[in-house]
């Protein structure tokens, strides 16, 4: 049984167009698609002009709870949600038991679950103490996508090591800017807002002043990086200039700091302890708009899976992560096309071929095979226990409606 969607809206990032074709899929994959088709006998027809069919959609960097925390997530539940959201592929950080720094670890850890990729980012240095360098180059040769932590940036000395040995291994290093002794305990952005709630803050230049470090050696020793969890107006400014003086780097923002500012802290809902924490609501709309240009390259979930137990704790006290595979599409849709105007193509964009890009991969135009996603931007559905294909609960929208949901094939 094939489903043949009739002038269906077909969103085309790699080559930028946006129109109503017929579109043939099966399994989730793409079997025709042209301007008109004839109906075959064993196709299943709808007629949904209002709905929306891309490119399976890529995840830069989320966590599992395999191996070592099963109970959190399994690989089996992260895939289940990532194609319950419509990612096809996500990029895995290496936390777990054990760390991915080793080859066998990596041969060891699945790369296809039903219809999603697992792709992993190999830690770039021994568990990820950011002091001795991993194996890289026989991490690389085992299939690496490229080298993070997914941990604050280590020592200087450290970090010119590893821009110095990676130059050689053609595999982008996964870099978050965040220097800890600026970060100390603090929990939300410095300003009015974090004053009025009370909350110890983490100042912007924990990441400004690490991210400015990064580029100074990354002068001396040219290698693509791409820099993860970007939250503040003035790295923002600081990518820029990297840019126009043709440094190697791409850069991501996490669908939560596009979408939520310190404003939202002032319940202390533990599932937004994130970290880096919410930005500024001025800093908030910065974010944004570099997405919208592009001048930020990708929008990543970095799904971060936790326990009840763990989560229901005091604010100060809660892990930093939220769930957000089954989530992020449709809320980006409703905030940023719907009410803010972005163009379909373009949150399609930073959703999928934008990663691609990070990754030094080159987008190519939908073609017969490829994975895709459909999309129903009006389908109202509730978050809660019984809709979530996560095993992990943690996230503020959960008992809230959700409008826009990815369509399944019977």
């Amino acid at each position: 049984m094939a489903d043949l969607f009739r002038q269906i809206r077909v969103l085309d990032p790699a080559t930028g167009s946006d129109r109503r074709r017929d579109v043939r899929i099966q399994g989730g994959r793409l079997i025709a698609i042209a301007d008109s088709l004839d109906t075959q006998p064993e196709d299943q027809v709808h007629s949904h002009p209002d709905w929306v069919l891309g490119p399976a959609l890529t995840d830069l960097y989320s966590r599992s709870g395999e191996p070592g925390a099963e109970p959190r997530e399994t690989w089996q539940s992260l895939a289940a949600a990532a194609a319950a959201g419509g990612f096809g592929r996500v990029l895995l950080l290496p936390e777990g038991e054990p760390w991915l720094d080793q080859a066998e670890a990596l041969t060891a850890r699945p790369r296809q679950l039903g219809s999603v990729q697992l792709d992993y980012w190999a830690a770039y240095s021994q568990q990820g103490q950011g002091e001795q360098l991993s194996e890289l180059a026989e991490l690389a040769t085992q299939g690496a996508i490229g080298f993070g932590d997914g941990q604050p940036l280590a020592s200087p000395a450290f970090l010119r090591q590893l821009l110095l040995y990676s130059r050689s291994l053609n595999r982008p290093l996964l870099i978050w800017p965040c220097d800890r002794q600026l970060r100390g305990k603090g929990r939300a952005r410095q300003g009015s807002l974090a004053l009025r709630w009370g909350l110890p803050v983490d100042p912007q230049s924990s990441e400004t002043a690490a991210l400015a470090l990064l580029l100074e050696l990354l002068a001396d020793s040219p290698t693509p990086v791409h820099l993860m969890r970007i939250s503040t107006a003035r790295s923002v400014e600081l990518i820029a200039q990297a840019k126009q003086r043709g440094l190697p780097v791409t850069a991501s923002v996490t669908w939560l700091h596009l979408l939520g500012n310190t404003a939202d802290l002032s319940d202390y809902e533990p599932n937004l302890r994130l970290a880096p924490p919410l930005p500024e609501p001025d800093e908030q709309a910065v974010l944004q708009q570099a997405v919208r240009d592009g001048l930020i390259e990708a929008i990543a979930v970095d799904h971060s899976p936790y326990l009840y137990e763990e989560k229901t704790v005091a604010f100060g006290e809660a892990p930093a992560g939220a769930i957000g595979l089954e989530l992020a599409l449709p809320q980006l849709w409703q905030k940023l096309v719907v009410e803010a105007g972005w163009s379909p193509l373009t949150l399609w964009q930073r959703l999928s071929t934008g990663p691609q890009h990070c990754i030094g991969e080159t987008p190519r135009s939908l073609s017969e095979g490829d994975r895709v996603t459909v999309f129903d931007p009006q389908q109202s559905w509730t978050v809660s226990e019984t809709s979530l294909r996560s095993q992990a609960r943690n996230t503020h929208l959960l008992g809230q409606t959700m409008i826009g949901r990815i369509w399944q094939s019977a």
